[in-house]
């Protein structure tokens, strides 16, 4: 096991987990600022050629878990490694974001789906060499496909 430590924390607009938009079709659409710590901005150089990133976080504010519930995405239970919840056995989070610009130990980026304070343990470039049309949505396609019935 290690003990992982921030390499930065979100500047969010969010500081409840109420006001984060959940559920079918919902976008991220916010823009907020990684702010990387000063010890870890060298490791920024040459991001800036990257149109997207990973970030990878702490649910640090989330206590428990449950290994099968509801989902804010759809009436019916499902496993928690199906779902983005909060409430797992390790409390990591991945997120895409549109990097917009670097300034300095700051990346301000767009899809923020973070509290504001929340730890960053780190950050990779976007890179997927999978097709559209091999990628499948499991559950979530069928979810939206019942939402779209009269």
């Amino acid at each position: 096991m290690f003990t992982p430590k921030p390499i930065g924390y979100v500047r969010s607009p969010y500081t409840s987990t109420k006001a984060i938009p959940k559920g079918l079709g919902v976008k991220h659409d916010e823009e907020g600022v990684l702010d990387i710590l000063p010890e870890f901005e060298p490791g920024l150089i040459d991001i800036d050629g990257f149109s997207h990133l990973f970030v990878i976080w702490a649910f640090d504010r989330s206590e428990g878990f449950d290994l099968f519930g509801p989902s804010p995405a759809d009436n019916r239970p499902h496993g928690v490694f199906a779902t983005r919840s909060p409430r797992r056995p390790n409390p990591i989070a991945l997120t895409v974001v549109e990097l917009l610009r670097r300034d300095g130990p700051k990346l301000h980026v767009r899809g923020v789906d973070m509290l504001d304070g929340t730890p960053i343990l780190d950050i990779k470039p976007y890179m997927s060499s999978i097709p559209a049309d091999k990628l499948r949505r499991g559950w979530l396609a069928e979810a939206e496909a019942r939402k779209q019935q009269p």
